[in-house]
């Protein structure tokens, strides 16, 4: 069974399932979720957990084990098994697919995996985990989603604050939600309950944005000039190799001419992404919007100002990196 999880809370006060599996790309997500499942256990009486962290040289042996070795006094046991690269490999994966045929009596067993590409969704062992276990998803919440986010968590501490602040607080904790996590807890120990004012936020929350060339390519294909800029000033505040930032910038246009040269020759779009391997829905949309606003004309001066800057980086020719990089992704983000 899938939730969401915004369902979590409410599962968790029914009778426990035996099997639950965690994963998604925001570890403080997964991890108040385990600690949710983990205290819940506790209360419905499995007083016992046993952790096991899958690494280098681990024996699925000790899964087995862990699940024979129940208290002397017959309560109930947590296993808690974590896979932190998500890659079980294929004894892993043929144990797992033994363990949850026969789960033990007494047992609840608790899965967590980070973020899983492609290929691993679509292996035997996920699916048939899957399948069996209550299954959450927990991901960072898109950008544009993120200023809702804070205001949740502002909520919960009987704290408000108007849209202006929560995009203030937005803005400073890009791409890093256990400091966003963070500043939301240190708000609710400056003030008390009630409305912030814009500028009690600006006084207490720090810049504490994490850039990533991932999130670059997102802005320009969203057409988001403003983030774009904020990206650059902060990937080059941070000291980001401008030749990964160019090959990010360069491989996102050379995906985007390809696109738009099939479009224009009448091939329709779901063809064209699974032949550039592009799976993602979200990503689709985004690039679905992009081609809406980019012709081949527009990218093929845009893959020619990324070879520029390439004689830049490589001491070729002129000119100052960082302000091309701007020039580019303007161009690539810019709206009709």
């Amino acid at each position: 069974m899938n939730l969401r999880p915004d369902q979590l809370t409410a599962q968790l006060e029914r009778p426990l399932a035996p099997l639950w599996l965690l994963h998604g790309n925001e570890p403080l997500l997964v991890l108040e979720a385990a600690d949710a499942i983990r205290a819940a256990a506790r209360r419905q009486g499995y007083d016992e957990r046993e952790t096991l962290v899958v690494g280098q040289g681990f024996k699925w042996d000790a899964l087995t084990l862990a699940a024979g070795n129940l208290s002397l006094f017959g309560g109930n046991k947590l296993i808690d098994l974590r896979i932190p690269t998500g890659k079980p490999g294929r004894d892993g994966g043929d144990a797992l697919q033994r363990y949850i045929t026969t789960l033990p009596a007494q047992t609840l067993t608790l899965i967590t995996l980070p973020e899983l590409d492609w290929a691993t969704r679509k292996t035997v062992w996920f699916k048939a985990l899957s399948d069996a276990a209550v299954s959450i998803e927990l991901n960072a919440p898109e950008r544009e989603r993120l200023p809702d986010w804070v205001g949740r968590r502002l909520a919960t501490q009987k704290q408000s604050a108007p849209p202006e602040a929560l995009a203030f607080i937005a803005d400073h904790v890009e791409g890093n939600l256990l400091a966003a996590h963070q500043e939301i807890l240190k708000l609710g120990l400056l003030h008390g309950e009630g409305t912030l004012t814009l500028e009690q936020v600006q006084d207490a929350v720090l810049n504490v944005a994490r850039y990533d060339i991932d999130k670059l390519r997102q802005a320009v294909l969203e057409g988001d000039p403003a983030r774009c800029a904020r990206l650059l000033d902060g990937l080059e505040g941070e000291g980001a190799a401008p030749p990964l930032v160019l090959w990010a910038l360069a491989n996102e246009t050379r995906n985007l001419a390809t696109l738009c040269a099939g479009r224009d020759a009448g091939q329709p779009l779901a063809a064209l992404f699974k032949a550039e391997r592009i799976f993602e829905p979200r990503r689709q949309q985004a690039m679905s919007r992009a081609l809406s606003r980019l012709d081949q004309g527009g990218l093929r001066a845009a893959l020619m100002h990324a070879a520029r800057i390439d004689r830049i980086i490589k001491g070729l020719a002129a000119g100052e990196v960082w302000d091309e990089f701007l020039q580019l992704t303007l161009r690539l983000a810019r709206r009709p």
